[in-house]
């Protein structure tokens, strides 16, 4: 973690977003599998991209709500991993959640429901600034010098 010159590199940039929005998605995935999996019959990408499947009038409904909001806690550790500077966490989370809303409108349309709005304009807030938070007290800890010399 030696921060000097700044260089431009795209593709460093580009395999960064990559990686998270893979790890983004296992990990809701995962959440998926364990809170939705178990009460319905069978698991599709609708529980992913469809914004119908995020209501609160449904028990389903708020597992869902739940694992998107768990894999954003999990997203501010992959930005502590991956991303290592706070003033880049909210860049990388709105990258993650603006492709995560173009892949729903392909998917199933403009999501035009406001819990769908809510669940993941809270996701990117939590995901950001407690991303921030973990990156700038990796970056406040003190630098350990040891002593190299000869008595």
């Amino acid at each position: 973690m030696f921060y000097g010159a700044i260089v431009w590199d795209p593709w460093l940039i580009v395999s960064q977003i990559v990686c998270f929005q893979c790890l983004y998605y296992l990990t809701l995935g995962s959440f998926m599998a364990i809170l939705v999996g178990t009460r319905v019959s069978q698991m599709s990408l609708m529980y992913f991209f469809d914004f119908s499947t995020l209501t609160a009038s449904t028990v389903t409904g708020w597992c869902a709500i739940v694992s998107f909001l768990l894999s954003s806690l999990a997203g501010a550790i992959y930005l502590l991993y991956l991303v290592e500077r706070a003033k880049k966490c909210l860049d990388f989370s709105a990258t993650l959640y603006i492709i995560h809303l173009f892949i729903c409108i392909i998917y199933g349309g403009w999501p035009s429901s406001i819990t769908w709005w809510v669940v993941n304009v809270t996701g990117l807030a939590l995901m950001s600034l407690l991303g921030e938070w973990l990156c700038i007290r990796r970056e406040l800890q003190e630098i350990p010098i040891t002593r190299l010399r000869s008595s």
